[in-house]
């Protein structure tokens, strides 16, 4: 579990997170260059790996075209043909889909009400990169909790392994 301290006219405050995404360095820098890539749009995509007691393991990110061109500058949607294959093909290699990332062009690294209502995968990860300026300036991953009637994001640590 991870956790910062911070000293805050000397009370000092603990902010501890109940889940972590361990993300493979290649897998990390790829979504990154993605949304740096297809910015000022939104990038998208698919993290494959394991899951593990308090979080998952992602050891690849699978690039997805962004099919949203009502406004794929604020919205993404990944075609369900090529979720399905994704999820055919990580089974075949003993992994499975832990999670989606997409990227946010000149907006926060923060889950939107939109991102909200648009995820479906309890459990999974939804990692979110800003994008400001075409470059990727911060990255951050939230843990879709709870159920299906009540589901929520819960910020998640971003361990970076191999860097």
């Amino acid at each position: 579990m991870g956790g910062s301290w911070s000293n805050s006219r000397s009370v000092w405050v603990v902010r501890v997170r109940e889940f972590c995404v361990q993300i493979d360095s290649e897998a990390y820098a790829s979504l990154r260059r993605h949304g740096e890539e297809v910015y000022p749009e939104e990038s998208c995509g698919v993290l494959v790996g394991r899951f593990r007691d308090g979080g998952c393991v992602v050891v690849s990110g699978v690039r997805c075209e962004n099919t949203r061109r009502d406004s794929p500058r604020n919205r993404y949607a990944i075609d369900p043909k090529e979720l399905v294959r994704i999820q055919r093909e990580a089974r075949a290699k003993g992994v499975e889909i832990v999670g989606f990332y997409h990227s946010h062009p000149d907006h926060p690294a923060e889950w939107s009400s939109t991102d909200l209502a648009e995820a479906h995968w309890i459990g999974c990860s939804y990692v979110i990169t800003r994008v400001a300026g075409g470059v990727a300036a911060e990255t951050r991953s939230f843990r879709m909790a709870g159920s299906w009637d009540e589901k929520r994001f819960v910020e998640e640590e971003v361990v970076v392994e191999g860097l």
